[in-house]
């Protein structure tokens, strides 16, 4: 089933709805900031939530690194399996490639390293290791000797996930989401998770994990209640103390809330500790005050998200409560919405370029990536069909028709401008994918 928490409101867990509207607003107006859902639980219940049309709770959402806390999890479950030591070197676990592996520094990196970015590397390994091996990403890594000694230097680095990820596997002898289902997911109700898969057939780790912001929630409620779900230990206490505190130190990272330190796949804050992918994808959690707030969206300024519920969500958590607000607050929830693109109707274009008017209305149809993207659009609202969604109007200047095309399983969004004239097509996007094109931005199938 979906993970489904009780639901209560802002005044009755003690936060104060107005601290969680002024959120909303920020999110709404600062730049650089585009929300599409968020889920804000107390003590275990959902005080408020909310998504921003095309955007809705059952959709999945492409968490980008937030994955990380996934796949942290599967080998937080191994580790209390019996199946991995975190003392072990991950090379122990790929042992037809010892003889590769000659660099004394690469045979000591152990599992505790990798999950907190201490491979040694001074920087990200990523194009090295696939250019080293572009058909086994872990020997590529293990080939690059670090920099440093394993455990004591800081760099964010996808191959170390990436090597958890098939640790896992290998440990398993199954798929990371195979392996996950019966000992995480299903128990907390998350029916609805899968993982963008590389050419081998194994789930990035690091990335291209798509789930619903309700099962964000309950990773984080997770590790809120030390491993524990509804009476029964997922995780050990002791694993759950480990990744949520500093176990290696990142002062040089610019943001403050990047520059905590680090623990096993989740960073240390300000406030708490969290787990967060590129363009907005959040699990914050606040033992202190028994929250947890899952976010998803397209934003590019991710500090000045975190800034947003600091200064306003916090000082609401335990503040003055007004039941009137509360009300305020849900109805402005269920009705959020993304503004559709703005300008003169459609009506009376004639079809040009990659544009169609018939019955049912327009239809915006590009080729891209030897296939072909095909969506409704929509005028003055989002048109929305499958994993698409589309809005366009009349440019100001009468010369252009803007569309703009929402893959609303992840936080992408592609502006497609075409001249009045001559049909002539351009297109750019508002975030650029990190490793998925137009066709393939999608939640996975297998």
């Amino acid at each position: 089933m979906t993970t489904t928490f009780p639901r209560s409101s802002p005044s009755a867990l003690g936060i104060d709805a107005r601290g969680v509207d002024a959120l909303v607003d920020a999110l709404e107006r600062t730049p650089g900031v585009e929300p599409h859902g968020l889920v804000l639980l107390r003590h275990g219940q959902v005080a408020a939530q909310g998504w921003w049309a095309p955007y809705g709770p059952d959709r999945v959402h492409l968490l980008y690194s937030l994955s990380k806390s996934f796949t942290a999890a599967a080998v937080g479950i191994a580790v209390r399996e019996g199946l991995v030591d975190l003392d072990a070197t991950a090379l122990s676990y790929f042992p037809e490639l010892d003889a590769d592996v000659t660099d004394d520094r690469s045979r000591r990196i152990r599992v505790r390293d990798l999950l907190a970015m201490a491979s040694g590397h001074r920087e990200e390994t990523i194009d090295r290791a696939e250019a080293l091996d572009p058909a086994n990403t872990v020997r590529g890594f293990l080939l690059l000797p670090p920099d440093e000694e394993p455990g004591s230097v800081f760099a964010y680095n996808q191959p170390c996930t990436y090597t958890l990820a098939a640790i896992v596997r290998r440990v398993s002898g199954g798929s990371l989401v195979e392996y996950l289902r019966p000992r995480l997911l299903d128990p907390l109700g998350i029916d609805d998770l899968a993982w963008r898969r590389d050419d081998t057939g194994a789930e990035l780790g690091f990335s291209g994990c798509y789930a619903q912001t309700s099962a964000i929630a309950a990773l984080g409620q997770l590790y809120l209640q030390r491993g524990v779900w509804d009476g029964e230990r997922i995780l050990d206490e002791d694993w759950v103390a480990a990744a949520t505190s500093t176990q290696v130190e990142n002062p040089g990272e610019e943001n403050p809330d990047w520059s905590q330190g680090y623990g096993f796949q989740f960073w240390m804050a300000r406030h708490g500790f969290r787990g967060d992918g590129a363009y907005g994808q959040f699990c914050v959690v606040l033992p202190e005050h028994d929250v947890v707030l899952a976010m998803t969206g397209q934003s590019l300024d991710m500090q000045a998200v975190l800034d947003a519920v600091w200064q306003h969500l916090l000082p609401a958590v335990d503040g003055t409560t007004d039941t009137g607000a509360d009300a305020a607050l849900a109805a402005r929830l269920a009705a959020l919405g993304l503004p559709a693109v703005v300008g003169g109707p459609l009506t009376g274009t004639a079809d040009l370029g990659p544009l169609a008017h018939d019955d049912a209305g327009w239809r915006l149809t590009l080729d891209v990536d030897g296939g072909t993207l095909s969506v409704p659009v929509g005028e003055g609202e989002w048109a929305v069909e499958g994993p698409l969604a589309a809005s366009g109007a009349v440019a100001a200047d009468g010369r252009t028709v803007l569309v703009d095309v929402r893959f609303v399983e992840t936080p992408h969004l592609l502006h497609v401008r075409v001249d009045r004239s001559t049909g002539d097509t351009a297109t750019a996007w508002e975030t650029v994918p990190l490793h998925d094109g137009p066709l393939t931005l999608r939640r996975p199938t297998d």
